[in-house]
């Protein structure tokens, strides 16, 4: 049925499928959630900067955590 649909309104299934969930939500009163943007660039990199700038509470090496996760 999502295969037919999406011919008949010439878009991909995944998008066909999206539509009929939208309008389904709206009849049923239910306000479709708000698509997300993608981050810049700049975004990005300042997300990068601000998680570098966070304190290291952990000092042990990046394999000894993962050697003590694994003896789970």
């Amino acid at each position: 049925m999502a295969e037919r649909l999406a011919a008949a309104r010439r878009v991909s299934v995944d998008e066909a499928v999206r539509q009929a969930l939208e309008a389904s939500a709206r009849a049923a009163g239910v306000s479709p959630a708000q698509r997300r943007r993608r981050m810049t660039v700049e975004q990005m990199q300042a997300l990068g900067a601000e998680i570098a700038a966070l304190p290291i509470l952990d000092p042990r090496s990046p394999q000894e955590i993962m050697d003590d996760i694994n003896e789970l």
